[in-house]
C-alpha cells in the first residue's frame, strides 16, 4: 500500500545530507504516455493531466528521485545481470504512469526524473501516482516481484532556483524518505533570501573552525582503462540557519575577506585525511583541489601547502584556471613549479572559458588539461564545438598533457569524446559530487556501468587515439 505523502514547505535552502547520488546517467529521453500494466495490475495517472501543455510553459519545475531499497535481496534471487536492469523497469513504469516525465539519470538503484507541472497540487498528484504505481509488483521474466521503492522530490516555480539547489533539496528529501519510508516532497516556492555578504564574511572563520564546511567528491573516469582515475574535491558550507551554501556564494567572499588561504588549507587537510581512508581501502587515487588565483602569489600558503603534501605522502592535485596565471604569470609559474617539485599534479581547469594564452600554457608544469563544460554540453548538437574540442585534445597531447572533459552528461557525448581520444571524463553521466562515504561505496562497486554495448564498442580504439606514457 502506498504510504502517505508529506509536503514540506521550505524557506530558502534547507539543510541537506552531506552525501548525494551516485548517478550514472543515460541520455535524457522523452517518454510516451501509454498507461502501463507491467505487472498485471493497473495504476492511476495524476489527476491533473498535462500532456497537452508544452513543458516550457509549465509554471513549476520538479525533480523526482526513486530508489530501490531491496536491491540486494532481488539481486541474490534474480542474479546480478537481471538485477542491474531493474532500474530500467522502474523508469519504464514511471513513463507509463506520468505523461511527459523525463529520465535524466539512472544508477544501479536510483533513478532521477524531471518534469514540469501546473501547480503544487499537480506535483502532489504526480508523486502519489508514482507511489501507487511502484507499489504494484513487477513482472520480472515471468515472475511477480515486489520492488520496494522510496520516493522523494523537490519542486519550485520555474526559473526561481538553480538546478543544483533543486537537486540538492531532492537528495535531502530522499535521505528523509529513507528514514520515514514514505514519499517526501520539498516545496521551495517560499523563495531564497539573498545572502548577506557582510554576515557571511563575519561567520566564515567560525564556520571553518566549527565543522560547517564539508567536502564532496566527483570522480573522473579514465575512458580507455574503464576505471576511476582520480576525483575532484568540492567544498560546501552547511550553514546552521541558512542551510546549504554553494561555493559560488562564498568563495569570492572568502577571497575578499582574506580567508581563502585558511579555507583551502582546511580543504587540503580534509582531503589528506580522506586520502588515507581511501588508501586503507586499497585505492590510491589522485584527489584534486581547486586553487584560487590569489593563492598562487601567496608565498606563505605555497610553503604550507608543500609542507603538508610532502609530509602526508598521498597523491594530491591542484586545479588552476587560466586567468589565475595571467594575473601574475611570473610568480604563478614559479609557485606551480614548486608544487610540481613536491609531487602535486597540476591541472588547468575550465580551459577555453577564459583568455587562453599558448605562451603561458607551454610554460606551465601541468599534466592535465580540463576542457570547460561549455564546449561539452552541446558537443553532439553544435557544428563548432566538436572542432574546438578535437583541436584542444590534439594540442594538449602534443604538450604531453592528458585531457579531461567536464560536464559529460550523455552517452552520445561520451562516445564522441572516446573517438576523439579524450583521456578522462567527468560529469553527471558518471556521478554527482558525493560524500566520502558514498564515494568509497562507488569505488567498491566492481562493475562501473558506462553503458552496455556502447561501452564495449567505445573502448576498442586504436592506441594512436590515446596519449601514451
Amino acid at each position: 500500500m502506498a504510504r502517505a505523502l508529506q509536503i514540506q514547505h521550505v524557506f530558502g535552502a534547507s539543510p541537506v545530507p552531506r552525501g548525494g547520488l551516485l548517478s550514472e546517467c543515460g541520455e535524457a529521453r522523452s517518454f510516451g504516455s501509454t498507461t502501463g500494466d507491467a505487472a498485471g495490475g493497473s495504476y492511476q495517472r495524476p489527476s491533473s493531466r498535462r500532456e497537452d501543455i508544452p513543458a516550457a510553459t509549465l509554471p513549476w519545475q520538479m525533480i523526482v528521485l526513486a530508489e530501490i531499497t531491496n536491491f540486494a535481496g532481488l539481486r541474490r534471487h534474480l542474479g546480478r545481470p537481471r538485477a542491474d536492469r531493474l532500474i530500467f523497469d522502474l523508469i519504464g513504469r514511471a513513463s507509463d504512469c506520468v505523461p511527459g516525465i523525463r529520465s535524466v539519470g539512472a544508477g544501479r538503484t536510483i533513478a532521477e526524473f524531471e518534469l514540469g507541472a501546473i501547480d503544487l497540487a499537480a506535483i502532489e498528484a504526480t508523486v502519489e501516482a508514482l507511489s501507487a504505481a511502484f507499489d504494484t509488483p513487477f513482472d520480472l521474466d515471468g515472475e511477480l516481484h515486489r520492488v520496494d521503492i522510496v520516493l522523494a522530490a523537490a519542486a519550485a516555480p520555474a526559473g526561481s532556483t538553480e538546478d543544483v539547489r533543486l537537486v540538492e533539496e531532492a537528495e535531502g528529501a530522499l535521505e528523509q524518505a529513507r528514514i520515514e519510508l514514505r514519499p517526501i516532497v520539498r516545496d521551495l516556492s517560499a523563495g531564497t533570501p539573498a545572502f548577506d555578504r557582510l554576515s557571511l564574511v563575519r561567520e566564515l572563520p567560525a564556520a571553518i573552525a566549527n565543522g560547517e564546511m564539508f567536502l564532496q567528491y566527483q570522480p573522473k573516469v579514465h575512458v580507455r582503462r574503464q576505471a576511476i582515475s582520480s576525483a575532484e574535491a568540492l567544498i560546501r558550507w552547511q550553514h546552521p540557519r541558512r542551510g546549504l551554501i554553494l561555493p559560488g556564494d562564498f568563495i569570492t567572499i572568502a577571497e575578499e575577506a582574506r580567508q581563502i588561504s585558511a579555507l583551502t588549507l582546511w580543504t587540503l587537510d580534509q582531503v589528506i585525511a580522506d586520502q588515507k581512508t581511501l588508501c586503507g581501502d586499497g585505492r590510491d587515487l589522485t584527489i584534486f583541489i581547486n586553487i584560487s588565483g590569489q593563492l598562487l602569489g601567496d608565498a606563505e600558503f605555497v610553503a604550507e601547502a608543500c609542507r603538508k603534501v610532502g609530509a602526508a605522502g598521498v597523491r594530491i592535485g591542484f586545479e588552476i584556471t587560466e586567468t589565475a596565471v595571467i594575473r601574475d604569470p611570473q610568480s604563478a609559474i614559479a609557485n606551480l613549479c614548486r608544487f610540481d617539485d613536491v609531487g602535486i599534479t597540476i591541472a588547468i581547469d575550465d580551459y577555453g572559458a577564459g583568455l587562453s594564452s599558448l605562451a603561458y600554457l607551454k610554460q606551465l608544469p601541468a599534466r592535465e588539461l580540463k576542457i570547460d563544460k561549455m564546449f561539452i554540453l552541446q558537443l553532439t548538437s553544435s557544428n563548432r564545438d566538436p572542432l574546438i574540442v578535437r583541436s584542444t585534445i590534439d594540442l594538449a597531447h602534443a604538450l604531453e598533457m592528458e585531457v579531461t572533459a567536464e560536464g559529460v552528461e550523455t552517452q552520445a557525448a561520451l562516445a564522441l569524446l572516446s573517438v576523439m581520444g579524450c583521456d578522462m571524463v567527468q560529469g553527471y553521466l558518471i556521478s554527482r559530487p558525493v560524500s566520502i562515504e558514498a564515494f568509497r561505496q562507488f569505488l567498491r562497486d566492481d562493475n562501473l556501468q558506462l553503458g552496455g554495448d556502447l561501452r564495449e564498442a567505445m573502448f576498442k580504439r586504436p592506441a594512436s587515439f590515446w596519449r601514451t606514457g
